[in-house]
């Protein structure tokens, strides 16, 4: 049985049932992703609504925000594979062991990923495809796909979303690091003629060290094309949106970072309409992922960043439930290769409603089972969920806690009848599916 580890108020471990073993009498035996039946067990937590999503591949849709924003970046890498087509249905081992996610990783919980069964899952991060990719032989590639991580309802966040990664690999002599060399030049050479301003921090460092399996000055050589790689991407997607001028280039501002699948790590940050921005994650390939992938004698660097982050600012686009809207009033808006501002076609009253409620003895309900069911029964309508109270009764111990729902649809005005009836639903499904106590 999966359990999560939680400290109690005396700071020795508690053990509590995580959401996937509650309720195993309702749990069906079997589960339907993509035309398969797979058996379910006590780590299935995979919903029916993020199931109906796993087909739509809306990154591959002609005119949609994210397809013109995966093929503007694939453009500015010609020479590299493209890759969009990949399964999501990956095993814990690809997701996590072999990119050396540590074992005691937050990722693996059942409270932040989405699990099929004990041995199968949709992947939290393209990363997942690394090994596969690299095994098969690719040393310069482009993968774009949707990602799953359980996630709280807000305007920014959503359980399915888009990543972009890149990698480059190089044989570790010296026909590799002079093909390295030689696109520094010509990198360096681009980028001091155009309008952007870099603010570097070194390619090693103190706290930012090479690999032992890696000559240091290979490293320093791949870590410099990673950021002379992607400074030209960065201008080439916001030089020309932020005005960029002799007098006032563009910014871009390089920042250490830890990753378990790089090293050294670095995140990326851009100056954009007024306010730092966070862009992506990068940085030299961790050699036990080449090495599990069977590449022998290379090294390399990757990237990876999110589709929708760029596109709400590139676009304008204020909340991130649009990207998934069939509205004709949205989608009419934009047209493949073409970056244009989201003109807002109206703004719908919103219907705050509470739900009180006792919870079961030693059950810890985390905030992303409530939204995963919330989303079960109203979708898209619901903009938001945020808890507003919690409660531990002082003589009898029992937790209560409270969730304010915001529904607001996108598309239309909801009336009081319709919210009454989803908000039925919703403490329904509490009851049936948790065994709370409404208060």
């Amino acid at each position: 049985m999966r359990f999560l580890r939680l400290l109690a108020d005396n700071g020795r471990p508690m053990l509590f049932r995580s959401y996937a073993n509650l309720r195993a009498s309702t749990r069906s035996p079997t589960v339907n992703v993509l035309g398969t039946d797979y058996p379910t067990d006590h780590m299935t937590n995979i919903s029916p609504t993020i199931i109906s999503k796993i087909p739509l591949k809306i990154h591959t849709q002609p005119s949609h925000p994210l397809s013109t924003l995966r093929s503007l970046i694939e453009s500015h890498f010609p020479t590299y594979a493209h890759l969009s087509s990949l399964s999501p249905l990956v095993t814990p081992y690809q997701n996590f062991d072999l990119l050396s996610f540590p074992a005691d990783h937050p990722g693996r919980s059942v409270t932040d990923s989405y699990y099929v069964n004990k041995d199968l899952m949709l992947r939290t991060h393209t990363s997942a495809h690394e090994v596969e990719v690299f095994g098969r032989g690719e040393t310069r590639w482009l993968l774009t796909a949707d990602v799953y991580r359980r996630d709280e309802i807000d305007g920014s966040h959503y359980p399915v979303f888009h990543q972009t990664e890149g990698a480059r690999i190089v044989s570790a002599d010296a026909d590799g690091m002079q093909e390295i060399e030689d696109d520094n030049a010509r990198l360096e050479a681009y980028l001091q003629k155009s309008n952007i301003l870099i603010e570097d921090v070194p390619h090693l460092s103190p706290t930012n060290t090479c690999q032992p399996a890696h000559d240091p000055k290979h490293t320093e050589l791949i870590a410099k094309n990673l950021k002379l790689s992607l400074n030209s991407l960065i201008l080439g997607l916001f030089g020309g949106r932020a005005g960029a001028t002799p007098e006032n280039p563009l910014r871009v501002r390089w920042i250490e970072a830890t990753f378990p699948w790089t090293t050294p790590s670095f995140e990326v940050e851009v100056f954009f309409r007024g306010k730092w921005l966070e862009i992506l994650g990068c940085g030299v390939i961790y050699q036990p992922t080449l090495d599990n992938a069977n590449v022998q004698n290379k090294l390399g660097w990757a990237f990876g960043l999110g589709l929708e982050r760029i596109a709400m600012i590139l676009y304008s686009i204020p909340d991130i439930r649009l990207f998934w809207s069939q509205d004709p009033r949205f989608l009419s808006q934009f047209k493949q290769g073409e970056i244009t501002t989201f003109k807002t076609y109206s703004k719908y009253p919103t219907c705050f409603k509470d739900v009180s409620f006792w919870l079961p003895e030693n059950m810890n309900l985390h905030d992303n089972d409530f939204c995963d069911l919330v989303r079960d029964v109203a979708g898209d309508i619901v903009e938001g969920v945020k808890m507003t109270d919690s409660f531990t009764h002082p003589k009898t111990s029992r937790k209560s806690v409270c969730y304010r729902i915001n529904y607001c649809s996108m598309d239309r005005s909801l009336t009081n009848d319709e919210t009454n009836t989803l908000h039925a639903q919703v403490i329904s499904r509490l009851q049936d599916q948790f065994g709370v106590e409404i208060r």
